[in-house]
């Protein structure tokens, strides 16, 4: 049956319009970007193989455009759409963040830092530079390591802050491992750094560790003493 024939209330497009995009499955979700289906099957029956297929939403958005056209009914023009509104969704979440005291928005930050961080297959250590109302004034990737861990060096953070000329700073690292969970080594390397910065009078208010979709806040565990 096409989705034409379905009730109103059931067809993505009219429930998004009527209940709002949270009310929508992933599947419905992905359909309404899908637009049309292949022979046989509806847009969402298309979705959801396209969900079973990758495993998520997470999955499908990381997977190269050779793994992405290999599924029926997908193709070079669909995987630039999708790269396009992933970028978008990016975009969006940098704009507010950089107009917006990132200690207020908590939620914001941590979107746009699992955006920021998605996909690497390797640990990437990144900063957030803060002024004094705890505005972002950058965002700059540090350091880079294997799957295993990154080598992250006080000094070089500390040059860093100065050159923005930031009182504050957030750090964010992801696990490519897919577990948020920090290590003895994260809360090590946080404590350095830290102390570094404290000698210079510029505060850590926090250390966000992401995992896939876990996201874990040193500074909600107590871990910034």
């Amino acid at each position: 049956m096409a989705i034409t024939d379905w009730p109103l209330a059931e067809r993505p497009r009219e429930k998004l319009i009527q209940r709002g995009p949270q009310a929508l499955s992933d599947a419905e979700l992905l359909a309404i970007f899908l637009r049309v289906g292949v022979s046989g099957k509806t847009a969402v029956d298309l979705a959801r193989d396209l969900l079973l297929e990758f495993g998520g939403l997470r999955a499908l958005f990381e997977a190269s455009q050779q793994e992405f056209c290999r599924v029926r009914g997908m193709g070079e023009a669909k995987y630039v759409q999708l790269q396009a509104v992933l970028e978008m969704a990016r975009r969006h979440l940098d704009e507010v963040l950089h107009h917006t005291d990132v200690m207020s928005s908590p939620d914001a930050t941590r979107r746009y830092l699992q955006s920021h961080l998605v996909g690497y297959q390797q640990e990437v250590f990144l900063c957030l530079f803060l002024n004094s109302q705890h505005q972002v004034l950058s965002c700059d990737e540090l350091f880079y390591g294997t799957i295993d861990g990154a080598t992250v060096h006080p000094r070089e953070v500390v040059k860093c802050c100065l050159k923005h000329n930031a009182a504050a700073v957030i750090f964010a690292h992801n696990h490519p491992s897919g577990v948020a969970e920090p290590s003895q080594a994260d809360k090590r390397i946080t404590e350095r750094l830290r102390d570094a910065l404290l000698m210079v009078d510029i505060r850590v208010l926090d250390h966000i560790v992401v995992g896939g979709n876990e996201v874990v806040s040193f500074a909600e565990r107590g871990l910034l003493r």
